[in-house]
């Protein structure tokens, strides 16, 4: 997307969110923030990047929560680790040699565990892990085929065709619902007004736009990536319920399609000034053999969003399919 139309998205959401609302001052109650009309105020840009992992450690078998210790331990070696690479001397690129990609100063790592120091961001199962498979997952992810694809896409492999290299790789998806930190842009802008909650997520720069006026899900033949979402306040709280998932449905962190048979359930709750939490249960039953929750509390941002372009003209995919075209060439001149 360029400039110009990231604008026009902005602006966008702008005037989705100003239209037929009341004035937007915001009000300061014992709960939290609010509204000028009165509900909950999540406005504002997130961030939700943590040194937290998705997963707990098997090692940390039922430890819940990091010591002060090992946090502090965890914090300062990201920290050791981020002065060390950017103090690093320049390397130039040799012939033959690894091109190299994104380097620390583009990377969105975190710099801190949650605030209660959990040790997973996955709060059930108790164990932290995600669930047991079903039988038929669990032959796809041991199967070859999910083992060639993933070496071709971490570069193991040449790229067979155009047809091997999924929307990801042509930077046609979506972040994901629930949506779990990358490597970089990690934020995201929530705007509302009475009728919708809007949230800008920055990473691949979707949009989510949730109604807030009871209006049932779409009907069941339309599937979307990011599904239907609808909300409603219980409280101060915002639930958040997504349904209608396509066939292509996915999360980070697994590798291997949901389906549309996925649910998810989100809670926004503003608890602080700085501090949004956000909890998630996920359940699709031809997947996992039990649902599964987490919580992800997120930081606010003062600074602005600004445009994530991904593959600016789509060179990626004409670049990926040459390379692997060179390689083929080379290994047969041998």
């Amino acid at each position: 997307m360029s400039l110009r139309g990231f604008a026009v998205v902005y602006a966008v959401i702008a005037v989705a969110a100003l239209a037929l609302s009341p004035p937007a001052v915001q009000a300061q109650s014992e709960s939290g923030p609010r509204t000028g009309w009165g509900d909950p105020d999540l406005q504002g840009v997130w961030n939700n990047a943590t040194l937290t992992p998705f997963q707990r450690s098997e090692s940390m078998g039922d430890q819940e929560f990091f010591t002060e210790e090992e946090a502090a331990s965890l914090e300062q070696g990201a920290a050791d680790r981020n002065a060390a690479l950017w103090e690093a001397p320049a390397r130039a690129t040799e012939a033959g040699g690894n091109v190299g990609a994104y380097n620390n100063f583009w990377m969105e790592r975190g710099t801190s565990v949650v605030p209660d120091r959990r040790t997973s961001v996955i709060t059930d199962p108790p164990n932290g892990r995600l669930p047991a498979v079903t039988p038929e997952v669990e032959r796809w992810l041991n199967s070859d085929e999910a083992a060639r694809r993933t070496a071709m896409r971490r570069g193991d492999l040449p790229v067979d065709t155009y047809e091997t290299l999924d929307g990801g790789d042509r930077c046609l998806w979506y972040r994901g619902v629930p949506s779990f930190p990358t490597g970089y842009n990690n934020n995201y802008l929530i705007v509302q007004n009475p009728d919708y909650v809007l949230i800008l997520q920055e990473h691949i720069h979707d949009v989510r736009y949730i109604p807030l006026d009871g209006r049932p899900h779409l009907p069941e033949s339309l599937r979307q990536f990011a599904g239907s979402s609808r909300g409603r306040w219980e409280g101060d709280t915002l639930v958040v319920e997504t349904r209608n998932f396509n066939d292509h449905a996915f999360i980070r962190n697994f590798d291997a399609d949901l389906t549309p048979d996925l649910v998810v359930e989100e809670r926004f709750t503003r608890v602080s000034d700085d501090i949004l939490d956000y909890e998630f249960t996920v359940d699709d039953p031809n997947v996992w053999t039990q649902s599964w929750k987490g919580s992800l509390p997120m930081w606010r941002n003062s600074e602005p969003l600004y445009e994530y372009a991904c593959h600016e003209g789509n060179y990626g995919l004409t670049n990926i399919l040459a390379g692997s075209r060179a390689e083929e060439a080379a290994a047969a001149a041998k």
